[in-house]
C-alpha cells in the first residue's frame, strides 16, 4: 500500500506520527489511568487542526480527503485509541452539524468544536437500546416555542465533559435529531468510570427531565433523525474506527516484534524460536490486510461509490476483529510482563475489545454485510480491486 502513496502522502503522514508520538503518545498511559482526556491535549489537537478535519476551512476543518482523515486515525490508534475515540466523537457531531443544521447552529457550534474550545458527545445509545438505534424511547415533546425533552441515553463517550449534545429522540412520533447545550435546566450527567477498555473516554449516563430547548434546536427534520444524521455520524466513527484498528495492531506489533529480538529464552531471543516468529508472522500478515481494506474504503469515498458505506463495514468489521486478535498474541509474546499494571500491551488489549463492539457490534456489522452480499452479489475480482 506504501507503494501507492504520492510523495505529498508520504509528508503528509510523516507529520501525523511526529505529532502522535510527540503529542499523544506521551499521555496515553495516563490517559487511561485517570480515565479522563486534558483538556490541554484537546487544546493541542485543535491547534494542529485534527479536529473537525474533514471539514471546509471557513468552519474551522482542515478540508482533508478520505484518505488523509485515514492517516490520522490510524496515528490516533497506534498511540491512544481514547483520543481516536474523542477525535471520531467530534467528527461524527461536526459534521452532522455542517450537512443538516442551520446557519446559526454551524455559527455557534462549528468553530469552537474544532478548536476544541466546546466540546460535543453522540447521544444515540440508551439502556434498553443499543444496537436497535430504530427504538431509542427518549421523547420530546413541542410546548409551544419550545421541545420538552424526557429520557436517558446511557454509554455516552465524553458524556462526562461535553458542552454540546446531539441527542436523537422521538419526535412527532418519528427518530428525530436534537442540538441541545449542556447546561439547561432538567439535564444531569452521572459519570461511568472503570471500564473495560477506553477507559479515558468519560462515558456517561444521561438524563433529561423536562428538558426546556428551543423548537429550532432539531437538526434536520422531523424523522431525519436515524436515516440522514446518525446513518452519516455513524459511517464517519466507523471509518475511524477502522483505521484506529489498524494503528492499535501495529502498534501491538512493534512492541511484540521489539520484546521477541530483546527477551532471551533457552539459550536465544524469542524471535529466533519458531512458534513466536509463526505469530510474528500472523499479526503482520493480518495487519496488512485490514490497512488494505481501510485504504480501500477510503479511495471508495473519495469516488464516491454507492456502495462505499459497505466498503466502510467491512474495514471495520474486519480490522476490529484483528485488532482483538493481534492484542490478544500481544500479550502472549510478553508474557507474565504483558499482564503486569501499565504494560501498554495490556492496555491495547482492553481497548481492542472495545472495538468489536464500538459502532456496531460486530455480529450486528456481520448482519448488515451479509444482506448486502445477498442482494449485491459477491463483487468480481476485479470489481473488489477498484
Amino acid at each position: 500500500m506504501i507503494s501507492q502513496l504520492t510523495d505529498e502522502q508520504r509528508r503528509r503522514w510523516k507529520e501525523y506520527r511526529e505529532f502522535a508520538d510527540r503529542v499523544i503518545a506521551p499521555a496515553a498511559d495516563a490517559i487511561d489511568a485517570h480515565q479522563e482526556i486534558p483538556r490541554e491535549l484537546i487544546r493541542e489537537l485543535g491547534e494542529a487542526g485534527w479536529l473537525s478535519a474533514m471539514l471546509p476551512r471557513r468552519w474551522g476543518g482542515s478540508a482533508v480527503d478520505a484518505l488523509d482523515y485515514g492517516m490520522m486515525a490510524e496515528e490516533l490508534g497506534r498511540t491512544c485509541s481514547n483520543v481516536r475515540n474523542f477525535v471520531a466523537v467530534q467528527d461524527m457531531v461536526s459534521d452532522a452539524v455542517s450537512m443538516w443544521g442551520t446557519a446559526e447552529h454551524k455559527r455557534r457550534w462549528l468553530p469552537d468544536i474544532a478548536t476544541g474550545r466546546r466540546i460535543a458527545a453522540f447521544l444515540l445509545t440508551e439502556p434498553g437500546t443499543g444496537s436497535d438505534a430504530q427504538s431509542v424511547r427518549t421523547e420530546a415533546k413541542d410546548c409551544g416555542p419550545e421541545i420538552v425533552v424526557n429520557g436517558t441515553k446511557k454509554w455516552i463517550s465524553f458524556g462526562q465533559c461535553a458542552d454540546v449534545f446531539l441527542a436523537f429522540v422521538q419526535y412527532q412520533g418519528q427518530h428525530t435529531a436534537i442540538l441541545m447545550e449542556r447546561d439547561r435546566p432538567g439535564v444531569s450527567v452521572t459519570p461511568l468510570n472503570d471500564m473495560l477498555g477506553l477507559r479515558g473516554s468519560m462515558l456517561a449516563e444521561i438524563t433529561f427531565e423536562d428538558c426546556r430547548v428551543p423548537a429550532d434546536s432539531v437538526l434536520g427534520h422531523p424523522g431525519s433523525g436515524l436515516a440522514f444524521v446518525a446513518s452519516n455520524s455513524l459511517n464517519i466513527g466507523r471509518y475511524s474506527t477502522a483505521w484506529g484498528c489498524v494503528g492499535l495492531a501495529q502498534a501491538c506489533l512493534d512492541a511484540s516484534s521489539k520484546h521477541a529480538c530483546e527477551r532471551e529464552q533457552y539459550g536465544k531471543p524469542l524471535a529466533d524460536h519458531q512458534l513466536v516468529q509463526q505469530m510474528l508472522a500472523d499479526m503482520l500478515t493480518r495487519c496488512r490486510a485490514a490497512r488494505l481494506l481501510c485504504w480501500q474504503a477510503g479511495q471508495a469515498h473519495e469516488r464516491e461509490d454507492e456502495d462505499s458505506h459497505y466498503e466502510t463495514l467491512t474495514a471495520k468489521y474486519f480490522g476490529s476483529t484483528v485488532a482483538a486478535h493481534i492484542a490478544s498474541q500481544a500479550v502472549q509474546v510478553h508474557g507474565a510482563r504483558g499482564m503486569a499494571a501499565g504494560a501498554a500491551v495490556g492496555r491495547f488489549f482492553r481497548d481492542a475489545k472495545a472495538m468489536e463492539i464500538i459502532e456496531g457490534t460486530s455480529q450486528v456489522i456481520q448482519q448488515l454485510l451479509g444482506r448486502w452480499s445477498a442482494v449485491a452479489g459477491h463483487p468480481s475480482s476485479l470489481d473488489a480491486t477498484g
